[in-house]
């Protein structure tokens, strides 16, 4: 239970924006460093810069293979590849690094960016422990920066609509909320060596499919609940695939109470197939965020008919 309180509120009460402020001028370019490779989230870094928000202006990894390995995949020069913050820093104007390496790793990057007034942000969750996230939170409000927790169920619109659904009143006070996130395993899905080194190691990663998984529901959930902490926080974690996972987890339910609701939070690596869903049952109807493109709403009939709008 201790272990799984200080998740929580690591993962989801210190995803903040916090202070500082980007370029002031709307029309300029982000000069953006990548700190790290090995999370292959990456990828989505490197499609995103062809759309002209932001340009990746330096990227430090040590693994020289690796990055050679994503330069012919995306077309950057090896020229831009350092291997520390510090040259990059030095070499480079930066206005903000997403950091793409081992959760144990984010620590650091606002370590050494925070202090240089360089905006964070990185991928999910933000650490591994309740030690590393009050850190991280004090050098980010005492040096002025932003520093952001990329979910990636954050830029679902299905979420958003279903959010909204339940700000309009429609559907009356939110009473239970299932969140199921996860996909058959890690090591079932081919990933590259050099991400699955740390994903599976209960240092590098915090545990298993709990942090993997069960962080977004713990990230969605607090905002429902508009930042409100729960009366309680209940967890089951097995590990169903000892052969592939033997020093995590990869199955877990949490369960967060509330005065006048509960969640359910199932992150797994047992799916059959990949999902990200959401179902949030109010008073007088519910919602269902199926994937980012599908979204379903219910109105209650009598005992059980309904009137559904997809």
């Amino acid at each position: 239970m201790h272990t799984i309180k200080k998740l929580f509120c690591s993962i989801s009460l210190f995803s903040l924006l916090l202070f500082g402020s980007l370029p002031s001028n709307a029309e300029e370019t982000m000069k953006l460093g990548i700190i790290g490779l090995t999370h292959t989230h990456v990828h989505w870094a490197f499609e995103s810069e062809k759309r002209g928000e932001f340009e990746i202006v330096g990227i430090v990894e040590e693994n020289k293979d690796l990055a050679q390995r994503y330069a012919e995949q995306h077309g950057y020069s090896m020229s831009k590849v350092y291997d520390s913050m510090e040259q990059l820093f030095e070499a480079k104007e930066v206005d903000a690094v997403a950091a793409f390496g081992s959760i144990y790793e984010h620590l650091e990057v606002v370590q050494k960016a925070a202090p240089r007034g360089v905006h964070v942000m990185v991928e999910k969750p933000l650490a591994v422990n309740m030690d590393h996230a009050r850190q991280m939170q004090t050098l980010a409000e005492e040096h002025g920066i932003h520093l952001l927790t990329n979910y990636e169920t954050t830029w679902y619109p299905t979420n958003h609509k279903a959010y909204q659904a339940f700000q309009d009143g429609t559907l009356g006070d939110i009473r239970k909320v299932i969140v199921r996130d996860g996909h058959k395993g890690p090591s079932k899905l081919g990933i590259n060596s050099e991400f699955l080194d740390w994903l599976l190691d209960p240092i590098q990663n915090g545990g298993g499919a709990i942090v993997d998984f069960g962080c977004y529901g713990a990230n969605l959930m607090t905002w429902l609940m508009e930042g409100k902490r729960p009366n309680s926080v209940t967890a089951i974690t097995q590990q169903l695939q000892p052969e592939n996972n033997p020093k995590v987890d990869d199955e877990s339910i949490i369960i967060l109470t509330y005065d006048n609701s509960q969640a359910l939070i199932q992150g797994s690596w047992n799916w059959p197939m990949g999902r990200k869903d959401m179902e949030i049952y109010g008073l007088e109807g519910a919602v269902y965020a199926d994937n980012r493109h599908t979204f379903r709403t219910r109105i209650a009939e009598g005992y059980d008919c309904y009137h559904e709008t997809i």
